[in-house]
């Protein structure tokens, strides 16, 4: 795979754009500042209701509808939550973005499921940072860069390539690598880390784990520095030296665990599940339950939220939080609390656009 970097892109092809960016939660807020930091004209897009509104205009951007905004731009970036995306480009975004301009996604769920079906007059191309819009703004404060995978789906000038190294190295993500991918390939492969992995198997199995040791009898205080507070441990380790070179760095007793451990729980019918998770993601089953949930309000999600507020692991968390130094700590940045925009018709996510976030979503 070749990685592009900034000297592979052309500044002054984004600079010479007016880019207006859709959203102004986790992913909105970072690229927008990074953009305009990168001399890069940056009009933000809200609802007039979006509880963003005071935040955007209080670090000095323009603010308008999205309408507004999209006939003024030659770049539209679309930043709202996924499920909202489609009726605000059906609203907003189709009748008045110029003929010749770009979309900018930076995930690829509304083109890999047909939710978003562009004009044929505009380039269609993603960008996705690989990691949440905090952790791309400090980067690019400290002049470094995240990872961000780029792709095409549709050229209609024949600069889509260019522009979208361009904005990849604006936010940027040219300091770190600019990796070529498909809007399918990130879609499925970052719906199934969400799903099966990430966000979903990992809290379960803290969760999990807590629950048996405090079954059996083990003070939940330990319990919860066993099976959440390592976690970032292991997580940093194995970032930095990879998972082999994780295990050459803990000890013979945990290596040894994990050796005798670990097999027990990711079964062959583990990986059957994880099968079925990708099938639901390429099918087009998860999105679909996602749509019929926003459409209701969010009836799922909520139910689930409430249920992770409950547990008792929250509590005991909490708790170790407020001992200096028990709990390594953590303060929000800017932006970073979950929040979204409402988007025409679509009810309004409790969630950042970084679920794109990739992400995150």
């Amino acid at each position: 795979m070749r990685v592009y970097s900034d000297a592979d892109a052309d500044l002054a092809l984004i600079r010479g754009r007016r880019v207006a960016v859709i959203g102004y939660g986790n992913q909105g807020r970072a690229q927008a500042l990074n953009l305009r930091d990168s001399d890069v004209a940056v009009t933000v897009a809200l609802a007039p209701d979006s509880p963003s509104l005071s935040r955007a205009a209080g670090d000095g951007f323009d603010v308008m509808t999205p309408a507004e905004a999209a006939a003024g731009a030659d770049v539209a970036v679309m930043l709202a939550p996924d499920e909202a995306q489609a009726a605000i480009y059906a609203e907003a975004v189709a009748p008045h973005l110029r003929r010749g301009g770009a979309l900018v996604f930076a995930h690829g769920l509304n083109i890999r499921f047909g939710l978003i079906v562009p004009r044929p007059d505009v380039d269609v191309v993603l960008v996705a940072p690989k990691g949440p819009g905090t952790a791309l703004r400090r980067e690019y404060e400290q002049g470094a860069g995240l990872v961000a995978l780029f792709a095409v789906d549709q050229d209609a000038t024949g600069t889509a390539q260019a522009l979208a190294l361009s904005y990849a190295a604006a936010i940027g993500s040219g300091r770190a690598g600019i990796l070529p991918t498909s809007f399918a390939e990130e879609c499925e492969a970052d719906l199934f880390n969400e799903a099966a992995v990430i966000w979903g198997a990992i809290p379960e199995l803290i969760e999990a784990g807590f629950e048996t040791l405090v079954e059996a009898g083990f003070s939940e205080e330990v319990a919860y520095f066993e099976c959440l507070t390592e976690v970032k441990l292991i997580a940093d380790l194995i970032y930095e030296r990879g998972i082999a070179g994780m295990r050459e760095a803990i000890s013979n007793t945990a290596e040894f665990g994990a050796l005798t451990g670990g097999s027990r729980i990711v079964t062959p019918q583990t990986r059957t599940e994880m099968r079925r998770i990708l099938a639901d993601v390429r099918e087009g089953r998860l999105v679909q339950a996602l749509i019929k949930d926003a459409d209701s309000g969010y009836p799922r999600l909520e139910a689930s939220r409430r249920r992770a507020r409950a547990h008792p692991i929250e509590a005991v968390g909490k708790r170790l939080r407020a001992l200096a130094g028990a709990v390594p700590p953590h303060t929000p940045l800017p932006g970073e609390e979950k929040e979204a925009e409402p988007g025409g018709g679509v009810a309004a996510s409790a969630h950042a656009p970084d679920d794109a976030d990739r992400r995150r979503r």
